[in-house]
């Protein structure tokens, strides 16, 4: 719902009362210093073309300086308070006496605030909702971040301007960027393009983004051609402001169009069509932005919706390694084709054949990232806060095996639901591991995401036993999602679970010196591999197994080292309806170089195809494997791409020294 303009602005504060004095401090309007305008922002491109906003407009010691004295100042007017110079954390971002404000004080508004406070940082909210939750660890303004003068006023008691929710005032954001030169993160051009979804789906279009196919919606013509081009059933969905389910209608056949448009407000609402996507699964990745463009994400999670509410995340996701690499190289790349710094929320769809395509992005800390904040050295709320004053990104790793979020949602209206929500609570306080998060809303609503509980344990086993002693209903809800995914995945032809996608294999432990690098490079792509000793000699027996059951296991390719009798490629490629990959080992005390191993892949007869690689190139080899597989997961593709054009700027730069430096100094 639109929020109503205010009139006027009070400021809330969540510490004892202040004197008198104070209090009429606090409740004026503070003149803000005129300072030079920031230029128009461009419009939004691909990736390729973007450029970060890093640190534009007047610099926050210059605009410190300047409250202070009440001076007009201008972008080459005054110099850095001695204050703020020893608060630098570094040279290129903002001390940490900066004031960070935030547009929205909700949920996402108080952890925020929490850590924050951990890190020393002032922090201020701009809501309309009294003592809105963030209010316990932040100053609170009341008004409506959809006010444009309710928003501007808000920026001149601030440093950097950011955002919990994104069905803010964009307009408003601008204007306070180019006005009075404060710190915009992310920018309002990112802004506009996320809060129309429509808008959204074509800008990561432009970027090179896989995505579901999508059109425009406009009256009941183009609505029924959605239906033919599409098929049935489809998605119809609000350009704007839906969340949680709402927004979105399906329509199963042409007749049910005038009632999932009614639902939806009418064509003038502005509407777009999306494609059925038949996913297995939906993985989100929380992924980091700084300001000068670079990028870090956390660790990939498997999320679980009910009544189309995030209920569940689980890390890591239980998907094939594979699988949680592309929604990791899908999320960047979505991430690297918008502007400005902050934490992103992605949500992506996987697909029965591995490959995964682009939901949604939030430009701000998502509910998929909670887990973060007990799972993670530091969590999705303190790496926004260092994106957005210009400071380190910070770890994004695990620090523990395994972890799951678990939503409370309100299971009804009123005391009943807050009932229900404190019985969930007080299992969740007995359960070790378990971290228990109340926002701290105005009552209870059904349905209505009233606080999180985190749980972390030594790997995912523990942490579903830990959730089945507080809600066994959301821990056989993870349980039958596992088991789809791995079915859905194994019938499609990909490899289920965490299971490797290709064997390396060799005759005996003396080549692995050699074929590591082969695994080394699978490593690199996210590809799932297993490494183990076959000799076609020794133990034939074995040899016969591996290669008849393979494929039944999920492997999708076979490198197979070669090394003194040079049989183990050919046997194998005899039994095994997957492509193997030989390479030529020269072993310990060889006379012939490994040309004999060579000799004896390259002569297969007619029927029992073998690939080979130089001797001794085991990483040409894994990257074969990855070539075969990409072959049928975009994702992979696209990494090979990259791949490939790293070799090249490689050897451009080379090239360039050379030119530069001569022969005789290189």
């Amino acid at each position: 719902m639109h929020c109503a303009r205010v009139p006027s602005i009070k400021i809330v504060l969540s510490a004892p009362p202040q004197s008198p004095g104070r209090a009429m401090q606090l409740q004026q309007t503070v003149a803000r210093p005129q300072v030079a305008a920031r230029p128009q922002l461009a419009a939004a491109a691909p990736a390729s073309q973007l450029q970060s906003a890093g640190a534009t407009g007047v610099p926050a010691q210059q605009r410190h300086a300047a409250r202070r004295t009440m001076r007009p100042v201008t972008c080459t007017a005054a110099s850095p308070a001695a204050g703020e110079t020893a608060t630098k954390v570094v040279e290129s971002g903002l001390p940490r006496t900066a004031v960070v404000g935030v547009l929205g004080g909700g949920q996402l508004g108080k952890m925020l605030g929490q850590e924050a406070a951990k890190m020393g940082i002032k922090l201020k909210v701009l809501d309309p909702t009294p003592s809105c939750p963030a209010s316990v660890v932040a100053e609170q303004t009341e008004g409506s971040f959809r006010d444009p003068e309710a928003v501007k006023a808000f920026a001149q008691g601030c440093d950097v301007l950011t955002v919990e929710i994104e069905h803010i005032d964009a307009g408003a954001m601008q204007e306070v960027a180019q006005q009075s030169g404060l710190e915009v993160q992310p920018t309002p051009e990112t802004m506009r393009v996320i809060q129309d979804k429509y808008l959204q789906k074509q800008h990561f279009q432009a970027a090179g983004v896989p995505l579901p196919e999508f059109r425009e919606i406009k009256c009941s013509k183009c609505a029924e051609g959605a239906g033919r081009a599409f098929g049935y059933p489809y998605m119809l969905k609000s350009k704007k402001l839906a969340y949680d389910g709402r927004g979105n209608a399906v329509v199963r056949s042409e007749a049910d169009i005038p009632a999932a448009v009614e639902s939806l407000g009418g064509y003038d609402k502005g509407l777009y069509a999306e494609k059925w996507v038949p996913f297995v699964c939906e993985l989100a990745v929380m992924v980091v932005r700084s300001r000068d463009g670079s990028l870090a994400s956390f660790p990939v999670v498997q999320t679980i919706h009910k009544d189309s509410i995030c209920w569940t995340t689980e890390t890591p996701a239980r998907v094939p390694a594979a699988a949680q690499k592309a929604a990791q190289v899908v999320a960047e790349q979505a991430v690297a084709a918008l502007e400005g710094a902050g934490v992103f929320g992605v949500e992506t769809f996987l697909l029965p054949d591995g490959s995964v395509l682009l939901n949604e992005v939030a430009p701000r800390p998502h509910n998929s990232g909670h887990y973060t904040i007990e799972a993670c050295p530091s969590s999705q709320f303190e790496a926004h806060l260092r994106a957005v004053l210009g400071w380190p990104l910070g770890d994004t790793s695990l620090r523990v095996g395994a972890s799951i979020m678990l939503n409370i949602l309100g299971e009804a209206g009123g005391e009943e639901g807050e009932r229900r929500a404190h019985e969930l609570m007080g299992r969740a306080y007995a359960v070790p591991g378990a971290s228990v998060h109340w926002y701290g809303k105005a009552g209870v609503a059904a349905q209505r995401k009233i606080g999180h509980i985190t749980i972390v344990g030594k790997d995912n086993e523990e942490c579903r036993q830990r959730l089945r002693a507080m809600d066994p209903t959301a821990a056989d809800a993870i349980e039958a999602a596992t088991s789809r995914v791995a079915t859905e995945l194994t019938q499609a032809g990909g490899s289920s679970g965490d299971g490797p996608a290709v064997g390396i294999i060799m005759g005996s432990d003396s080549d692995l010196p050699t074929m590591k690098a082969a695994a080394e490079v699978l490593e690199e792509f996210g590809v799932a591999c297993e490494v183990t000793v076959v000799s076609a000699h020794r133990t034939p027996e074995r040899m016969f197994e591996y290669a008849r059951s393979a494929h039944k296991r999920g492997i999708r390719a076979i490198i197979a080292g070669a090394g003194g009798a040079a049989h183990l490629p050919g046997m194998v490629a005899a039994m095994t309806p997957l492509p193997v990959i030989g390479v030529p080992v020269k072993p310990a005390g060889a006379h012939l170089d490994g040309v004999d191993a060579l000799l004896s892949i390259v002569q297969m007869p007619r029927g029992v195809p073998v690939a080979t690689v130089a001797v001794g190139n085991a990483a040409n080899a894994g990257l074969l494997a990855v070539r075969i597989l990409a072959s049928a997961e975009p994702a992979l593709l696209q990494r090979m791409l990259a791949y490939q054009e790293g070799m090249t700027q490689t050897v451009l730069g080379k090239a360039e020294r050379l030119e530069a430096k001569g022969w005789r100094d290189y």
